[in-house]
């Protein structure tokens, strides 16, 4: 994420409004409600990962256990068995 100097963008009464309250401090202003977006919305990452997590939970059914997958997939225990958790809860309903 970038910046973008506020002399270029606001008038100078709303750059003198916030220097009362931040005076040189970088300052992050949110997005609004309606413009944000959901991780992973701009990208394929997110269904990866979810088709990852469906491979997983698949080789699981089939027997391997859950250090061997850990080891497969380069995660962690502790991942491999929060995944697992997650797809159970997923395919219940």
């Amino acid at each position: 994420m970038g910046y973008i100097r506020a002399e270029e963008i606001l008038p100078v009464e709303i750059i003198e409004l916030i220097q009362q309250y931040v005076d040189g401090t970088n300052i992050y202003i949110p997005r609004r409600q309606e413009n944000r977006q959901e991780w992973g919305s701009k990208t394929a990452y997110r269904w990866e990962l979810q088709d990852r997590n469906q491979r997983i939970y698949r080789d699981y059914l089939s027997g391997r256990p859950a250090c061997e997958l850990a080891k497969s997939y380069y995660l962690s225990e502790k991942s491999i068995q929060r995944i697992i958790r997650q797809e159970k809860l997923s395919n219940v309903g």
